[in-house]
């Protein structure tokens, strides 16, 4: 056996949603301060999964709802995630998903 486990899906699911304009107005907002912060411009598409990665990742609810849940089979055992750096460095370690249930839409 390799140290090394197999490695997850990383295939990414592409969700399309609509939103009011308030909150449309907000995410362009928060893109604004984020490039005032961080001197990048990010469109709102490429901070929205970083936002839910976040959020998700807050939720204490959502946590303990994961830990209490029926056990994991071996394929759908949770990844430890890395941040890949803001730079274009290709050798950046892939920003991996957990694997929960997904429904994708066209």
């Amino acid at each position: 056996m390799l140290k090394l486990a197999k490695l997850p899906d990383r295939t990414p699911a592409k969700i399309t949603i609509t939103v009011s304009s308030d909150l449309n107005q907000a995410l362009h907002r928060y893109a604004a301060v984020y490039r005032a912060t961080y001197g990048e411009a990010e469109s709102v598409a490429d901070l929205i999964p970083f936002m839910l990665d976040a959020f998700l990742d807050s939720d204490r609810g959502f946590a303990k709802a994961r830990k209490d849940a029926v056990p994991q089979t071996e394929t759908e055992k949770p990844v430890r995630r890395s941040r890949a750096p803001k730079s274009g460095n290709a050798e950046a370690a892939p920003r991996v998903v957990p694997s929960i249930p997904q429904t994708q839409e066209e």
